[in-house]
C-alpha cells in the first residue's frame, strides 16, 4: 500500500490545504503533566473532527524543567489511546531513534498498525533532552549519527519483505529471520526538526516533515527550500509539512496577537488570520499546543471545535467501523 491509500495521512494531509490537530498532554501543572483527564479531552478532540493526536518519547523527568511529555511510554499511551478512541489519526512527535533499537522500533510500530490499521503517522527524532541520553549511556554528540544509521536500519526493516541488515548494532539475517508482525500499511515516517541532518537529507529520506512554528518570512523561506529538494529527489511525490504552535486563546474574540515562546496569545478572530497565513505558505497540518493556556482545556478545543475547524476541516476518507 502506498501513502496515497493510507487512511489517516490522507485524513490529515493534502496539497495547499491544511488540517488541525493537538499535541497531548493538553494542561499541566507545575513540573508535572496533568494525565487524569485525557482520555475525555483526546475523545473530545475526536468527537469534533480533529485530524491528529501528537505524543512525545520522553524518558526521564528533567527536575530542572517543567516539560516532561505525557508522563507515560509513547508506545504505551499511544496504545491507550487508540484503544478508546476511533478514528483519529495518532502521531509520534517523536520517537527518539538514538535512544530506542531500530528492531524494536520496527515490532513497536507494525504492531500498532496491526492492531489499529492506518492510524499511526510516525514522526522519528534525534532527541534534544539531555537527561534522556544521560540516564541511558548514549552519547548525545553522537545523536545524528545513531539517528541516521538507525533511520536506515527501521526503514529496511518496515519496507522490505526480507532484509538482510547487519549493522554494529544487530544483524538481521534473511536467510532464517524475519521481521514479524509485518505492517498493515506503508506507515508514514516523517522526520522532527533537524536531527542533525540537512535539509536535503530530510527531503530525500522522509515521508515528510515536523517542524517548529517560526516567524512567517522563515518559515515561507523553510518550506519553499524542503519542496524544490523534495521535487529534486522525489518528482511528482507530495511531502508533506506539519508544525505545531503553542497557543493561549483569549476569552476577549479581538485580542492582536502577542508572541508567546513558539506561538502566540490571540483572540479567535487573529488566530484565524495567523492559521491562513500558515496555509497559504504550505503548512499541511497544524498541531495546537496548549502548554501556555490560561483557560481550561475543555473551554478552548470546545471554542476551536466550534468556531475554528470548520474553516480547516479534516479531509472526509469513508470511516471503517
Amino acid at each position: 500500500m502506498s501513502l496515497l491509500q493510507h487512511r489517516a495521512f490522507n485524513r490529515l494531509y493534502q496539497q495547499d490545504k491544511m488540517t488541525l490537530g493537538f499535541s497531548i498532554p493538553t494542561a499541566r501543572m507545575s513540573k508535572y503533566p496533568i494525565m487524569e483527564n485525557q482520555l475525555p479531552l483526546a475523545r473530545k478532540i475526536e468527537n469534533h473532527g480533529f485530524a491528529a493526536l501528537w505524543l512525545r518519547d520522553v524518558t526521564i523527568q528533567n527536575l530542572n524543567i517543567d516539560d516532561n511529555g505525557q508522563m507515560y511510554d509513547i508506545w504505551i499511551y499511544l496504545t491507550y489511546l487508540a484503544a478508546h478512541t476511533r478514528n483519529i489519526a495518532l502521531g509520534t512527535a517523536s520517537v527518539v531513534l538514538p535512544l530506542r533499537h531500530p528492531v524494536r522500533v520496527a515490532k513497536e510500530a507494525s504492531s500498532i498498525d496491526r492492531l489499529f490499521p492506518e492510524r499511526l503517522i510516525m514522526g522519528v527524532a534525534s532527541g534534544d533532552r539531555d537527561k534522556d541520553f544521560t540516564a541511558l549511556g548514549i552519547s548525545k554528540l553522537e545523536s545524528g549519527n545513531l539517528f541516521k544509521k538507525n533511520y536506515a536500519f527501521l526503514e529496511r526493516l518496515l519496507k522490505e519483505e526480507n532484509p538482510t541488515i547487519s549493522r554494529d548494532s544487530g544483524m538481521i539475517d534473511g536467510t532464517d529471520m524475519r521481521m514479524f508482525p509485518k505492517p498493515f500499511s506503508a506507515i508514514p515516517t516523517m522526520v522532527t526538526g533537524f536531527t542533525n541532518q540537512s535539509i536535503e537529507w530530510i527531503a530525500q529520506n522522509g515521508d515528510g516533515w515536523i517542524q517548529y512554528p517560526r516567524n512567517m518570512p522563515q518559515q515561507t523561506q523553510l518550506i519553499k527550500d524542503y519542496r524544490e529538494l523534495s521535487e529534486i529527489h522525489a518528482p511528482g511525490v507530495f511531502k508533506p509539512f506539519t508544525q505545531t504552535l503553542f497557543i493561549d486563546l483569549s476569552e476577549n474574540l479581538d485580542l492582536s496577537p502577542v508572541p508567546i515562546p513558539l506561538g502566540f496569545r490571540a483572540g479567535r478572530k487573529h488566530l484565524l488570520e495567523i492559521l491562513y497565513q500558515f496555509q497559504s505558505i504550505g503548512v499541511n497540518h497544524l498541531a495546537f499546543v496548549l502548554y501556555f493556556s490560561r483557560r481550561p482545556p475543555e473551554e478552548v478545543i470546545q471554542e476551536l471545535g466550534e468556531f475554528v475547524l470548520p474553516y480547516f476541516p479534516t479531509h472526509e476518507i469513508p470511516v471503517i467501523d
